[in-house]
């Protein structure tokens, strides 16, 4: 039984940990939101999971390794300076950074580089998803971690090989360009497919996320793997022996 600490606890994200972790026979060490204090939850916990906001991720991290444990961030519309900073905190704890902690969209990543990387670049990929009217960034993380799957299947960099927002005279598409396309309505917990089109032919990868339980089903699977790990940099592919 471990104890874990919940930031962010009074979001959606974070009443549905709350019930998986008391599901899962772990004990809830406590919960912060804005405002709150991570050092004292990291200090009354064995490992933190963060479903909070980028802004705080820096005094989170901080938090962890004040008491030398685990986390797992869930958090998404990370930047560069973030990713280096949990490079940083991967020196001393050990880090677990992802866009979607589902562990059917981790399978599905791990098919999209396997696609990807078996069909030529003459195969356009396009990233569709949708989410709730009150989703804040996109595209979603979750697909960018898809598109980064893709061009890591491609040995492209996605940073320089994507199209968004295509609106107007865009001429034609880059050819090998991953393409990412974003809904926002209603109360739709996640929506994505990754269409690879070819000649005369279509491959669709897609997953349905019908309730966010899943995402803390496996963020709590994670924040277990985690307990018995070296500091490092972990991927959820790890969690599920896919790396």
């Amino acid at each position: 039984m471990a104890r874990i600490g919940i930031i962010g606890s009074e979001g959606a994200m974070g009443h549905a940990l709350a019930h998986v972790v008391a599901a899962s026979g772990h004990e809830l060490a406590g919960g912060i939101d804005r405002g709150g204090d991570p050092a004292g939850l990291a200090d009354a916990s064995d490992v933190l999971i963060d479903f909070s906001v980028p802004q705080a991720l820096d005094a989170n991290l901080h938090a962890a390794i004040g008491a030398g444990i685990p986390i797992v961030i869930g958090t998404t519309g990370l930047d560069t300076s973030h990713h280096d900073a949990i490079d940083n905190a991967a020196r001393v704890v050990a880090v677990l950074q992802t866009g979607n902690t589902s562990l059917g969209v981790t399978l599905l990543a791990h098919l999209v580089r396997e696609a990807a990387a078996r069909l030529g670049p003459d195969w356009d990929i396009e990233i569709l998803e949708m989410h709730h009217r009150r989703k804040v960034d996109a595209p979603s993380g979750t697909a960018l971690l898809l598109g980064e799957a893709a061009a890591q299947g491609r040995g492209i960099d996605l940073a320089e090989q994507s199209e968004r927002g295509r609106d107007g005279h865009t001429g034609a598409r880059q050819e090998g360009a991953v393409g990412f396309a974003s809904l926002r309505g209603g109360t739709v917990a996640g929506e994505h497919s990754v269409i690879l089109a070819g000649e005369e032919e279509r491959l669709i990868l897609s997953h349905s996320a019908e309730n966010r339980s899943i995402f803390a089903r496996g963020a709590v699977r994670a924040a277990e793997w985690m307990l018995a790990r070296e500091p490092g940099r972990y991927t959820m592919e790890e969690v599920l022996g896919l790396q």
